[in-house]
């Protein structure tokens, strides 16, 4: 038998694709999960249980939490990296390291074809062809769901047939849960104007009271909050997104265009990446020169599409994180964050390369290193262009 391998999760999808590539197709079948941090040992436990249920030859559990953390999300907090200022790419970001170590164990086992359970209706089919074809060119890919154009219903009857009973029910909402956030879709994401009830974000908001928390950046980079240390960036995040998951922090719903052409619409959860993008954006306003803050502004904004586009391998990316990582080595310092129910409000930062220094003078009140004078012949300069203009053309 020739051998598929699976991107598998152990929902619905990837179950139907695990049966019908075997049964069907009559392929051996290697199951695949990509741990992108959203998964505890139970929960990996259970899938790789399910996938021997679904007759699966072999079942691989591959982590690359680290390497993601490495590879991709620090670059997007230096970036302050939010999808049409909203989203910060939790989904888009790990699906590219997913498809990565998908093709590399495809080529290690010397795989005939690469299977996925995505749809024709969305963004992943793209980013997992795009990424196979290039890492894994000799395998063909191949898509069930997506050729088949299949409904949720008819999957849930095929299953029921071949022994399988999913509960339709409890798989009302479809999440996915990684390091950088959690996605959340269902009906109200299929329209404009729903939005999500509280029983659907997987993190319930129980804080009640306010509470202040003190996060510390080295070179840009999240360390620590308060007195709590940690050994490293995925620590870190994790114990952050405990602290404040609780406090409904970091909800929204993020509309914007995909890769196909569509409009989509779907609901997240991430406490963590909102407050540390918005932390070291606060950051960066008093460490970065205003010219650095635009030119980067530019170029993180392109490396989030490029990104949420699958386009990760293209080289000028490794460009970008090289200038996003320079511009970081002053972005030390402390900012305080008051966390509330359901908000968050930075409060100020504290850092020795704050450029809002008392030294050169403070803002509205005084100034410290230069004269009335010089701000005269300053501002009659600045105004020479429009004056001249305005003097020539005077209709």
């Amino acid at each position: 038998m020739k051998k598929v391998v699976l991107a598998f999760s152990g929902g619905l999808d990837t179950s139907y694709c695990a049966i019908y590539l075997n049964k069907e197709v009559g392929l051996e079948v290697y199951s695949v999960l990509v741990n992108t941090g959203g998964f505890s040992e139970q929960e990996l436990e259970k899938i790789e249980r399910k996938a021997y249920a679904l007759g699966v030859k072999h079942h691989q559990t591959i982590d690359v939490t680290d390497q993601y953390y490495q590879q991709c999300i620090r670059y997007l907090v230096y970036g302050n990296v939010l999808r049409n200022g909203t989203y910060p790419l939790s989904v888009s970001a790990e699906r590219v390291f997913q498809a990565r170590a998908i093709a590399e164990y495809a080529n290690q086992i010397g795989a005939d074809y690469i299977a996925h359970g995505s749809t024709g209706a969305g963004n992943d089919q793209v980013r997992f062809d795009m990424i196979f074809n290039i890492l894994s060119p000799q395998a063909e890919i191949l898509t069930p769901i997506r050729d088949q154009q299949i409904s949720r219903e008819q999957e849930i009857r095929y299953l029921k047939q071949k022994g399988i009973r999913f509960n339709a029910e409890k798989m009302q909402y479809s999440i996915n849960q990684g390091l950088w956030g959690t996605s959340i879709g269902g009906k109200e994401t299929l329209t404009s104007h729903l939005p999500l009830p509280e029983t659907a974000y997987p993190t319930k908001q129980t804080a009640r009271r306010a509470e202040s928390v003190t996060l510390h950046f080295s070179d840009g980079e999240f360390t620590s909050y308060n007195d709590r240390t940690f050994s490293s960036g995925v620590e870190a995040i994790r114990a952050l997104e405990s602290l404040a998951g609780p406090f409904g922090i970091g909800r929204d719903i993020h509309v914007g265009d995909t890769i196909i052409g569509m409009k989509g619409r779907v609901g997240f959860e991430a406490a963590a990446p909102i407050l540390l993008i918005k932390a070291h954006q606060a950051l960066e306003k008093h460490t970065l020169t205003k010219w650095q803050i635009y030119w980067k502004d530019q170029l993180a904004n392109w490396y989030g599409m490029m990104l949420h586009e699958g386009q990760f391998l293209d080289p000028v990316l490794r460009d970008i994180e090289h200038y996003l990582e320079h511009s970081q080595q002053n972005v030390t310092g402390r900012v305080h964050v008051r966390l509330m129910p359901g908000t968050f409000h930075i409060e100020g930062i504290e850092s020795e390369h704050d450029l809002m220094s008392p030294q050169f003078g403070t803002y509205g009140e005084m100034n410290l290193g230069w004269s009335g004078q010089d701000v005269r012949g300053f501002a009659k300069i600045m105004a020479n262009q429009s004056r001249i203009y305005r003097a020539v053309n005077k209709k």
